[in-house]
C-alpha cells in the first residue's frame, strides 16, 4: 500500500537558532481536582479573545456539573488562561457505550462561531457536530455528520469558509464526511478500505488550504502482529471528496513498549499537521529512526509548499539524547506566514514532560526548545523532573492574536487511572 522506503526523508539534526527560549507560564488545572478529565483539545477566537478548552469529564467521583459525568466539557478563558469559566456540556444527554470522546473544536475566524465534533460512544457511536454562536453558553441539538457507519473512531474537522470536512475511521475503512453549506447537509466518502483491519487505525490531522483542497493527515499500526511497518501518511482530495490521493510520509517498526499503559499501540507514531497562511503543509511525527522494531521514536518535522506534491526531507527537531522515547507530536501556526509551532512529549528526565520550539522561518531554524510542563499542582503522579504518564491520545495547542502560544494536555499515574488536565500560556 505504501512505500517501504521514502526517497529524500533522510534522518538530519536541525540546528536551532541562537535565540533565547520562550517561557510559559506556571501550569493552570482545568476540570477536577481528582480527575478523571481526557483528551484536552483547545481553540482560539482572536477576534472576541476566547480561549477555549474541551475534554471528556469521565467524572471519577468528582462532578464538576450536574449530569456531566461522561460527558465533554468545554470551558473558556478571556484572560490568557489565567481563570476559567464554569464548565459547560455542549451535548448534553444520553451518551453512547463509555461515554462522549475525541473532541475537535473550531473557532469561526470572523465571526467567533464555534463547531465541535466528537464521537458519541465507543465502540459503535456515530460523530456528531454540534455549534454555538455564543462562545460556547449555549449550543445546537447534536447533528450526526457519519451517516450510518457504526464502530467510528477518532474525528478531526477542518472548515473553511462553508466547506466543512470530518475525517473518521472504522476497523476497516477511512472515511472523510464534507458539508459544503455550512453544515447542513453532509456526504460521507469511503476514502480506503483495508482488507485486514490494522487495529490501530486513526485520523490525527484536518485542514483545507486556500484553493479548497481537503488535507486529512493518518497513522496506521497492526498491533496483532507486533511487527513494522509504522505508517504515516496525508489523505488530499481537490474535488470536495470525492477522490482522494494518498500521500506517504513515513514508516517505521511497531511502536516502542508502553509503560504505565494496558493498550499496547498507545505511543505508537502519531502525525500532527497545519497548514500556514500561505498554504505551507507543515507536520510533525514520532517514529522510529528505522524499521527496527521497538526502538525509542524520535520526533521529526517536514512541509510542503507545493500542496503535498513534495515535502521537504525529514528533521529530527529534538534536542534529547539519543534513546529517549517521544511520543504525542503537535503543530501550530500562527498569522504570519513561515511561522510554526511545535510540542511533544518525550522521557530524556526518565519522567515524561512537554516540550516546545518555535520558528519564524517556515522550519528553517528553531528556537532552542523550553520545558513546558511544570508538575508544580502537588499530584502523587508528578515530580520535579515530570509526570509518570500522558493522559489522553493526544494534546493540542493554538496561537492567539498577540503571537503567543497555549497548550492544553493531560497528566497522569498510568493509562488506566484518573488523570487531569493541565494548561500554560507562552509569555
Amino acid at each position: 500500500m505504501f512505500r517501504s522506503s521514502f526517497a529524500g526523508a533522510a534522518c538530519v539534526l536541525l540546528f536551532t537558532a541562537a535565540l533565547a527560549a520562550q517561557t510559559f507560564s506556571p501550569n493552570v488545572r482545568i476540570g477536577a481536582p481528582a480527575g478523571d478529565d481526557w483528551e484536552a483539545a483547545a481553540a482560539i477566537d482572536n477576534v472576541n479573545g476566547y480561549l477555549y478548552t474541551i475534554y471528556l469529564h469521565q467524572n471519577d467521583g468528582q462532578t464538576l456539573c450536574s449530569g456531566c459525568g461522561q460527558h465533554e466539557i468545554i470551558q473558556s478563558s478571556t484572560n490568557g488562561g489565567a481563570a476559567w469559566s464554569a464548565p459547560v456540556m455542549p451535548a448534553p444527554g444520553p451518551y453512547g457505550k463509555g461515554g462522549q470522546f475525541d473532541p475537535s473544536l473550531y473557532v469561526d475566524p470572523a465571526t467567533g462561531k464555534l463547531y465541535f465534533t466528537f464521537m458519541q460512544g465507543i465502540p459503535g457511536g456515530a460523530i456528531d457536530m454540534v455549534t454555538s454562536t455564543d462562545h460556547g453558553v449555549t449550543w445546537t441539538s447534536p447533528q450526526v455528520v457519519s451517516g450510518s457507519i457504526t464502530n467510528t473512531d477518532k474525528d478531526l474537522l477542518a472548515v473553511s469558509g462553508q466547506t466543512l470536512a470530518v475525517c473518521f475511521d472504522d476497523y476497516y475503512h477511512v472515511y472523510g464526511s464534507v458539508s459544503t453549506n455550512g453544515g447542513a447537509t453532509w456526504t460521507v466518502h469511503t476514502i480506503q478500505t483495508w482488507k485486514n483491519a490494522p487495529q490501530q487505525l486513526l485520523c490525527s490531522g484536518a485542514g483545507i488550504d486556500s484553493q479548497g483542497n481537503i488535507y486529512f493527515a493518518y497513522n496506521e499500526y497492526n498491533k496483532t502482529t507486533n511487527t513494522n511497518p509504522s505508517t504515516l501518511w496525508i489523505y488530499k482530495s481537490s474535488n470536495g471528496g470525492v477522490a482522494w490521493t494518498t500521500i506517504p510520509i513515513d514508516q517505521g517498526g511497531a511502536p516502542y513498549a508502553c509503560r504505565h499503559c494496558g493498550a499496547g499501540a498507545y505511543l505508537a507514531p502519531q502525525i500532527a499537521m497545519k497548514i500556514g497562511p500561505d498554504d505551507t503543509i507543515y507536520v510533525l511525527y514520532n517514529d522510529t529512526p528505522d524499521a527496527t522494531n521497538g526502538a525509542p521514536e524520535r520526533i521529526y518535522f517536514r512541509k510542503s509548499t507545493d500542496h503535498g506534491a513534495t515535502f521537504s526531507a525529514r528533521v529530527d527537531v529534538s534536542q534529547a539524547p539519543t534513546g529517549v522515547e517521544h511520543s504525542f507530536p503537535m503543530v501550530a501556526v500562527g498569522t504570519a506566514a513561515s511561522d510554526v509551532r511545535l510540542a511533544w512529549e518525550d522521557r530524556r528526565t526518565g519522567s515524561w514532560n512537554v516540550y516546545y520550539k518555535e520558528s519564524t522561518n517556515a522550519g528553517a531554524t528553531f528556537t532552542n526548545e523550553v520545558r513546558v510542563s511544570d508538575n508544580a499542582e502537588g499530584y502523587s503522579y508528578q515530580t520535579s523532573t515530570g509526570f509518570l504518564f500522558p493522559y489522553g491520545d493526544y494534546f493540542q495547542m493554538v496561537v492567539d492574536a498577540k503571537g503567543k502560544t497555549h497548550l492544553a494536555w493531560g497528566e497522569a499515574p498510568a493509562y488506566t487511572s484518573a488523570g487531569n488536565i493541565f494548561t500554560a500560556a507562552e509569555q
